[in-house]
């Protein structure tokens, strides 16, 4: 096995190795692309941002649930993203009722995000480039949820 590079995350597997740059991408509020009717507001987004930073530190599929500058809620090293959303969901410390969502990837189906919709999320963060982002930019808009794509992946293993 090479020599570990601070550029890089190895993982021995069985019979091999998985190998992963490491998460330096950081992303700013000018850089968010808003995707539904509805805008965030300036703590929506604060809080995006901060979602952000925890979600690609966690296992994928991950999705994390903030508020208040807090994390109260992580769905880590799930099958599928609407598992995910539910752990978060079912993990939080408190009421998710005002909460942002941050999603490591795409939500690929509207289930996804209708689970933490349904909890009372107000705002989602997540890279977008699904080819089902019109159904889900859509539910977002049903649930009147503020959505805003960061173009960047935060999948990790």
């Amino acid at each position: 096995m090479p020599a570990p590079s601070p550029r890089l995350q190895w993982r021995s597997i069985a019979g091999g190795a998985l190998v992963q740059e490491v998460d330096r991408g950081r992303i700013t509020a000018t850089e968010l692309q808003v995707v539904t009717e509805r805008q965030p507001s300036e703590a929506e987004g604060q809080a995006m941002l901060f979602a952000w930073k925890v979600v690609k530190h966690v296992k994928s599929n991950a999705v994390v649930l903030v508020r208040d500058g807090q994390t109260i809620g992580i769905g880590a090293g799930q099958m599928s993203r609407v598992d995910a959303s539910r752990m978060a969901v079912l993990k939080a410390r408190s009421s998710p009722v005002g909460c942002v969502a941050a999603s490591d990837a795409f939500f690929p189906f509207r289930d996804g995000l209708d689970e933490v919709a349904q909890a009372g999320v107000r705002a989602v963060i997540q890279p977008g480039g699904s080819v089902r982002d019109p159904e889900v930019i859509a539910a977002a808009n049903e649930h009147g949820i503020a959505m805003v794509f960061t173009g960047m992946r935060a999948f990790k293993h």
